[in-house]
């Protein structure tokens, strides 16, 4: 799907016996934090305990359901073909299993609703690349344990195809290749544990569509990208908790997710409408939430805590001196032009706590419809359809020259908590930024946007603010560019003006 992030500009590298004191990092670091066994007490969350506390199915079938035996292979899908459209199956305790080829699957027929009893198990035996596919809408799937089955890399396990209108509630899908889900318009994945899988726990991408109105709520999402793609194919901006693409309405809440390698929440391409309220996002290797290419957002009442940690400070070990944070917001901001619950990015009432560095807002200069740095190849702006229209001379001049952007704009950050102490963290240096900045433009030598002028439009012209926010710790602040680091009261003052109504205080640890 062509689905990447290194946006950047990595400076060169200074000589390998500099590294260590330029980044002010331990030697000896954690690799992680210690994975989760229960979220804090402080913190509760409907997905908290999901994954080891799984909600029991019904001991007796329903009346009316079909009855699928596990000791019959294949029972499972040969009942769904022979019953019409709107069949409720009840899985007996047990070990299900599907045919003998490697294709075999489930293919609901609209309105199925599919209920496992306590301990029933629908297993791929790490041979059937499928559990549930095909293209009708409305499927039910309840208390079951699906896991075991061999995807591929970018496809999926429960809801191969991407049909709409799926509800997934109770049910874990776990240790499964690839991703455990797929996702359709109006998809509801509730109270449900997804662990362990390959690649992600869901992978909310529809082929050559968008998708409208999915909910994410109270579920645990933990351990995804056992595979390490992002090791196995550097730069492929493939991996995480959730991936979300061309989402167009989005309600994530509640949900615990931890301890993932790789992002927990990664909001990629043209998505728009999210609201991510009232999540734990905790230990995960990369950062909490990326926002990125995307539109109109409202971010508020998350716990996030010792996220970025692995990736953070890999990358500061490399003499990376980007502010790489736990919330990135990247090329991605308030349109009131494509409609929404909002019209900007408003990050608030949220409590960050010990991560690698806060909130990065990001935008590549060299990245725009019809560039070659464009890693979302072929795609364009929500705002151009074409992406041939974004080409000079026009692209020079208004409305192309803004909209063949994707652009870091009208993003309000404030009433939040930062805390940082740098000894439960694990580092002296690069774990400490809040920043908005931008590469200088170079390329292609066409581009309306070389030299400073994306840096200077993020930093000043945009209406990027951070105020009224607490920090608590020895926080540092970028703007403009990685080489430009303030401290509070520089960040205040002009010519940036941020956190009007902030406070700044140091902590013990510091």
């Amino acid at each position: 799907m062509g689905i990447k992030w290194r946006h950047r500009v990595v400076p060169a590298a200074p000589l390998a016996l500099a590294l260590l004191a330029a980044t002010g990092c331990d030697s000896t670091p954690a690799a992680r934090p210690k994975p989760a066994a229960a979220p804090p007490a402080s913190v509760t969350v409907a997905g908290s305990g999901v994954c080891a506390e799984p909600a029991a199915g019904p001991a007796k079938a329903p009346a009316g359901a079909v009855t699928v035996d596990p000791g019959v292979a294949g029972d499972l899908a040969a009942k769904t073909e022979n019953s019409p459209p709107g069949t409720t199956f009840w899985l007996r305790p047990g070990r299900h299993t599907l045919g003998p080829g490697p294709y075999d699957q489930v293919l609901p027929k609209e309105g199925n609703r599919y209920l496992g009893a306590p301990g029933a198990v629908l297993d791929g035996r790490k041979f059937s690349q499928y559990a549930f596919g095909g293209t009708a809408r409305d499927v039910t799937i309840r208390y079951l344990t699906v896991q075991g089955f061999a995807a591929p890399h970018d496809e999926g396990v429960v809801n191969h195809d991407m049909a709409d209108g799926w509800v997934i509630e109770h049910a874990t899908i776990q240790h499964n290749s690839g991703a455990g889900l797929m996702a359709g318009a109006r998809q509801q994945v509730r109270a449900s544990c997804l662990r362990g899988n390959g690649q992600y726990g869901m992978n909310a991408y529809k082929t050559g569509d968008s998708i409208k109105g999915l909910v994410v709520e109270g579920n645990e999402i933990t351990g995804n990208n056992t595979d390490d793609w992002e090791r196995r194919q550097p730069g492929c901006g493939c991996t995480g908790g959730v991936k979300f693409w061309a989402v167009d309405g989005a309600d994530i809440r509640g949900n615990w997710v931890h301890d993932n390698r790789g992002s927990g929440l990664w909001a990629d391409n043209n998505n728009n409408d999210f609201r991510i309220e009232g999540n734990l996002l905790e230990a995960n290797d990369g950062a909490a939430l990326i926002y990125e290419t995307s539109y109109n957002a409202v971010i508020r009442n998350n716990t996030i805590r010792r996220n970025n940690w692995v990736e953070g400070r890999r990358y500061a070990e490399d003499g990376d001196d980007f502010p790489y944070a736990t919330v990135y917001v990247s090329e991605a901001g308030g349109e009131p032009r494509v409609r929404a619950r909002t019209d900007k990015i408003e990050i608030y009432r949220n409590v960050l706590e010990d991560n690698w560095s806060g909130i990065t807002l990001w935008e590549n200069a060299d990245r725009f419809c019809n560039s070659p740095a464009n890693t979302s190849t072929g795609y364009c702006t929500l705002l151009v359809k074409d992406t041939g229209r974004c080409a000079r001379p026009a692209i020079a001049t208004a409305p192309l020259y803004a909209d063949c952007r994707w652009r870091t704009r009208r993003v309000d950050i404030h009433d939040n908590r930062f805390v940082l102490d740098k000894s439960v963290v694990g580092c002296t240096a690069m774990c400490d930024r809040m920043a908005v900045l931008a590469n200088f433009g170079t390329y292609p030598d066409w581009s309306p946007y070389r030299g400073e002028r994306v840096a200077e439009a993020i930093t000043h012209g945009q209406d990027n603010r951070w105020h009224d926010n607490v920090y608590v710790g020895p926080w540092k602040f970028v703007a403009h560019d990685p080489g430009r680091v303030l401290d509070f009261g520089q960040w205040r003052d002009a010519p940036y003006r941020q956190d009007a109504g902030s406070t700044l205080r140091a902590r013990a640890g510091g």
